[in-house]
């Protein structure tokens, strides 16, 4: 079975064998393959076939057994597709024949089963490695009763047999070799256990071109298994190894790949634990005789690309399988089983339970009275803003200060506790789901003064003491061993002083009760304050030097089983972890309770707790590039602006009816940014409000009340806001538009009703055509408002020309020009501070909001002298929260920063270099209709070859890039745009990982999928 077919049989030839012995007529195309010469039959009814033909070097008895696999299998209900062996027309699934020189050629049809190659899928989904796993499983279980004389055969694809391979070292390079070696020899190493573990009839050769899938392409499934020609009597396990080995190439994270595999695997078919200790070993085995077998291949046959299909990916991953620590790879394979990650993780928690442990034997020097919850988690709000936490002084002032409050008590927490402290990317990689950061602390941190001396609290033996001041994670560190009869564990102290643990060497044994160091001051302990972090190991893994104090969030089941809570010795009340309601509950309570249209983003909602720059966190530390978040202008909680609201509201919080700096000079800020005629300014809260209020203005100037606004504007939540909001009027729940709104259409030169040189005429005229209407009704109108950049509508581009005409018949009316700078303004276009400034116009109206607060609520309205002399009539205007002293500092110094960190300049390069770079993937993927905008402000319209617009796909990829810790959101009528706003922070760096994981997304088949409607 392991010598290629020498038979030659052509199309034709073929065709007419399949006539003669089958009746059956179609279209052939010739399969790729390594040993049979294989045709797809197609059918003028539909039914196709695959038709196979094998020569002499292949064996009767072993296409046989094949067929009687097949048989077997047939018997057996599945939720997905074999083959099925056709009978001839005498009725045989084998049919034999001979050629002009005598020799036998064997011809087999075999049922087609339908569906995408598994190499051809994109993505490989978690949904889709556990179909598989799953199907493979149930494969092992119903061959379960099957066997056959040829299943027990020499081949050298056999996991169990792959040590032939040492004798092929002297093929690969130097590098190559050690790798190999290293594989070979600790599979070497267990091959008494490995004889002895389960055999069975297996698959043997799940690879990606044996897999079909289904066409669904958003939730793909694996939906058949062909090619049971390496079928072989072995050990169960290796199966298992090879499902993984090619479900898992080309993932950064290989482990983390197969674990949704194994469970398939496992629900279908229960794996032991004996089993899973060979697994890591099984998989990197499979790829030693895949790379061999390659490397063989060049040599004998250079001309056969089907022996190296899969050498690139295989050298790839045997080179990050060496990465995964051996232990670490079965404690995971075992959780993903269901069972504890760690054997004995169970029996060591029993122990501990019933042992009798306080903190002053950790601590002699320190009364024993209990320890004080600390909470340093990413929601807390004691750590306070980052700068703070990243200030050692000022984080140790704060531990003095809550040590003053309860001087009987050891500040004390943080086990299994998601921290947004480890800012260093050193704690970062790339996983398959983009960026990680290890976040969950594995320990528990007891916080006390330095030089405070740290006990043992069981005999021991030292594994690992570092000396080294700032040492990685923990400064000074121990780590001791402890054989408590079959018990076996390890206890880690870290961020010791230098000088307390330099006697110390590996081997010395620790009496319990001796003193073992003393904590490090922050200079020489790896951390903040003076602190012990306690820690407890049922495994070292391959560690020499120190050991992980914090984990990959995705890895928290796995480690803490193998690092168990170290509060168990000490049983201190005060550090059981607190209860959170979950998110079920959280979303529960708000559908019951909260605005019933008050709606949530992504399929799979986020919990949200922290914010940093151009980034937000979730409760698990996992951090997310905003490319939406508009309303942070200039970085999700700026310092700068936290301190200026902390500051002001810790002096003075009131209204506008008292004299007060600020507030003079937040207006003189915000008239250096507009032009002259542009004086007077109202603050209100919110940009709803801010437009609720030019609205009254224009009715007060003109004693009119028609307004005239663009389709699918948005404008506020308020009831003349919505009035005017054609967006909200015309959408879901709306009730059409009020008598005095007059809309025009939305001026998109993309899909819109004009889109060739003429459009800024002809959406003006449009405008004309509402004054004349309004004219018509015997009125005159009040204002037309628009945002400069269109959001709602889909990031709607002006046409050049189009307001300064519309502005021109809007005056000549007699009525006002409003620009809604809402979402538009303070820098955002880059190329001006405000959207009015791109097409040379001077409103007698502007109005902000979003920007001005960095997420207070603050909003603006700036008029002309005219407009606010009309408006003060006698009826006083006054807003108990517009311009109070805090709301003023906070807009104050997002101005100064807006200037202070060149964050216009950032929008128009970054800005300018993400259009362009859009525009690029838009040669490549043409369902990127259009792309628009200016700065930061940026609109992808998706649309197929007729400009339909295709909201399917822009949900879909919205919620794959959040999978990828991107968040994302549409706009536009047709929710097909997909809009970039982030805060003006948003760097070169970060929008080149925003196209990375984009280009990555719209390469994925659904994306795709619209070519071929």
């Amino acid at each position: 079975m392991q010598t290629p077919t020498q038979v030659q049989v052509t199309q034709e030839t073929a065709k007419a064998l399949l006539f003669k012995h089958y009746q059956v007529e179609g279209e052939l195309t010739a399969l790729v393959s390594y040993q049979d010469i294989n045709f797809k039959v197609e059918t003028k009814k539909g039914t196709n076939y695959v038709l196979k033909i094998a020569g002499p070097t292949e064996a009767k008895a072993n296409l046989e057994y094949q067929n009687a696999l097949l048989m077997h299998l047939a018997d057996f209900n599945k939720n997905f597709g074999i083959p099925e062996c056709i009978p001839n027309k005498q009725g045989e699934t084998l049919t034999v024949i001979q050629d002009n020189n005598g020799n036998e050629i064997y011809i087999r049809l075999l049922s087609w089963v339908s569906g995408r190659m598994w190499h051809s899928v994109n993505p490989q989904t978690e949904t889709l490695r556990f179909s598989l796993g799953l199907a493979a499983g149930e494969i092992t279980g119903a061959l379960k009763t099957f066997d056959h004389p040829k299943a027990h055969y020499e081949f050298d694809w056999d996991i169990a047999q792959s040590l032939w391979t040492k004798k092929h070292l002297d093929i690969f390079s130097e590098e190559e070799q050690k790798l190999v070696l290293h594989f070979q020899k600790l599979f070497e190493m267990k091959t008494a256990s490995y004889s002895k573990l389960r055999k069975g009839i297996v698959h043997n050769d799940l690879n990606d071109h044996n897999l079909v899938v289904s066409s669904d392409l958003k939730n793909p499934k694996l939906s058949g298994i062909i090619d049971f020609g390496d079928a072989i009597y072995t050990q169960i396990i290796n199966d298992v190894a090879i499902t993984c080995t090619y479900a898992i190439m080309e993932h950064p994270d290989p482990l983390e790949a197969a674990l949704s595999v194994i469970q398939g695997y496992h629900k279908a078919f229960p794996l032991k634990d004996e089993e899973l200790q060979h697994l890591y070993s099984c998989i990197a085995m499979r790829l030693v005789i895949s790379v061999t077998k390659s490397a063989l291949g060049k040599k004998s046959d250079p001309e056969n690309t089907y022996l190296l299909v899969s050498e690139t990916q295989a050298w790839e991953l045997l080179k990050l399988w060496k990465k995964v620590i051996p232990d670490f790879a079965y404690y995971s394979f075992r959780g993903a089983c269901g069972f504890d990650p760690h054997p004995q993780q169970k029996t060591f928690v029993s122990w501990a339970k019933s042992q009798e442990f306080n903190l002053q034997q950790l601590f002699p020097n320190f009364p024993n009275s209990g320890a004080y919850p600390l909470d340093l988690s990413v929601s807390s709000t004691w750590i306070g803003h980052q700068s703070n936490f990243n200030d050692l002084d000022f984080f140790q002032y704060k531990i003095d200060a809550l040590q003053k409050d309860h001087p009987d008590k050891i500040i004390a927490g943080g086990y299994l506790e998601p921290r947004p402290l480890y800012t260093s990317t050193s704690y970062d990689k790339i996983g398959n789901y983009g960026r990680e950061s290890r976040t969950i602390h594995l320990g528990i941190d007891y916080w006390l003064n330095a030089q405070t001396p740290v006990h043992a609290l069981f005999d021991g033996q030292v594994v690992i003491v570092t000396n080294d001041a700032g040492y990685k994670e923990y400064g000074g560190l121990i780590v001791l061993k402890h054989q408590l009869n079959d018990l076996e564990f390890y206890t880690l102290y870290g961020h010791l002083s230098v000088a307390s643990v330099d006697t110390l060497t590996i081997g010395d044994t620790i009496k319990k009760g001796d003193a073992i160091g003393k904590l490090g001051n922050p200079e020489e302990n790896g951390c903040w304050a003076p602190h012990l972090h306690f820690q407890i190991m049922l495994s070292l893994l391959d560690y020499k030097l120190d050991f992980p104090g914090v984990a990959y969030a995705n890895q928290i089941h796995v480690w803490k089983s193998i690092c168990p809570d170290p509060n168990v010795l000490f049983k201190d009340s005060a550090l059981q972890p607190e209860s959170k309601p979950a998110d079920q509950d959280l979303l529960e309570f708000r559908k019951n309770h909260l605005g019933k249209s008050l709606s949530l983003s992504y399929k799979e909602p986020l919990k949200i707790v922290r914010g940093s720059g151009a980034f937000l966190m979730d409760d698990l530390g996992r951090k997310y590039l905003d490319t939406i978040n508009n309303v942070a202008h200039v970085g999700h909680e700026h310092p700068d602006v936290v301190r200026a609201g902390q500051q002001q509201m810790a002096v003075l919080n009131t209204n506008t009816r008292y004299l007060h700096e600020t507030i003079n000079q937040y207006a003189e800020g915000l008239l250096e940014t507009l032009p002259l005629e542009l004086s007077v300014i109202h603050f209100v809260n919110s940009g709803s409000e801010a437009n609720e209020l030019a609205l009254r203005m224009a009715k007060v100037y003109t004693g009119q009340k028609d307004i005239i606004a663009s389709e699918a504007g948005y404008h506020g939540n308020t009831n003349l806001c919505v009035d005017i909001s054609s967006y909200k009027f015309d959408g879901k729940g709306g009730q059409g538009k009020p008598e005095h709104t007059h809309i025009f259409p939305l001026p998109d030169t993309f899909r819109g009703k004009c889109r060739d040189e003429n459009a800024a005429k002809h959406y003006a005229r449009e405008v004309k055509k509402c004054l004349d209407f309004i004219k018509e009704k015997g009125r005159n109108p009040a204002a037309f408002i628009i945002e400069p950049i269109i959001s709602c509508g889909g990031q709607i581009e002006l046409p050049q020309g189009f307001l300064k005409a519309a502005y021109k018949d809007i005056r000549n009316a007699g009525a006002l020009c409003i620009s809604d700078e809402v979402q538009t303004g303070c820098g955002r276009m880059g190329s001006t501070f405000w959207g009015f400034q791109l097409h040379d116009v001077i409103p007698d109206i502007i109005t902000m909001g979003k920007p001005l607060g960095n997420g207070h609520p603050l909003g603006a309205v700036a008029c002309t002298q005219a407009v606010a002399e009309a408006f003060a009539n006698g009826m006083e205007y006054f807003n108990t929260f517009g311009g109070n002293p805090v709301s003023c500092a906070i807009g104050l110094e997002v101005l100064k920063t807006v200037k202070r960190e060149n964050l216009q300049d950032n929008a128009l390069r970054t800005g300018t270099f993400l259009k362009a770079e859009f525009l690029n993937l838009a040669k490549d993927f043409p369902i990127i209709g259009d792309v628009r905008g200016q700065g930061l402000f940026l609109g992808i319209e998706f649309t197929d070859a007729n400009l339909n617009p295709l909201p399917e796909h822009t949900e879909y990829l919205i919620n794959r890039m959040k999978d990828f810790g991107i968040l994302m959101s549409s706009d536009g009528p047709d929710h097909n745009v997909l809009k970039i706003k982030p805060p003006l922070v948003f760097n070169q760096n970060n929008a080149e990982e925003l196209l990375f994981y984009l280009r990555k997304i719209l390469n994925e088949d659904f994306m795709l999928s619209f070519k071929r409607k």
